[in-house]
């Protein structure tokens, strides 16, 4: 594990790394869960706070869960539109432990009255 912290004005996907999956060729489905995810609002720079689903089947990587904490810290201070951060993270999940498939739900919590959830999958192509 390497000692890199968050920079908290920008996103940085160098936090997260993957760790060998022991059990190559038997899927599985991890599911991490976090209420303490927040971002800002691009437009008023409130924070949105945000509950996230993620669950994978690996392939042959699964992600370091401190690098995950830590790379999610890392939007904190970010302005970002519900719609970029779940693509952000769906592709930088992918990028680092490159998963037989993955699905990603965001909830974010109530401002203005309004509660918006967001949902993304990567499914990775099958050879033929």
């Amino acid at each position: 594990m390497n000692n890199k912290l968050p920079v908290f004005e920008k996103v940085t996907p160098s936090l997260l790394e993957a760790m060998p999956y022991e059990y190559i060729g038997k899927d599985i489905n991890v599911c991490i869960e976090t209420e303490d995810f927040t971002c800002l609002c691009p437009w008023t720079g409130l924070p949105d706070f945000a509950y996230i689903v993620l669950n994978y089947t690996p392939d042959n990587k699964v992600v370091e869960l401190k690098s995950l904490k830590l790379y999610l810290q890392s939007y904190r201070m970010v302005g970002m539109v519900h719609e970029s951060v779940i693509n952000n993270i769906l592709n930088d999940l992918v990028k680092t432990v490159r998963p037989k498939e993955m699905s990603i739900d965001i909830e974010f919590r109530v401002r203005g009255g309004i509660t918006t959830t967001v949902s993304a999958q990567y499914f990775k192509k099958r050879k033929d």
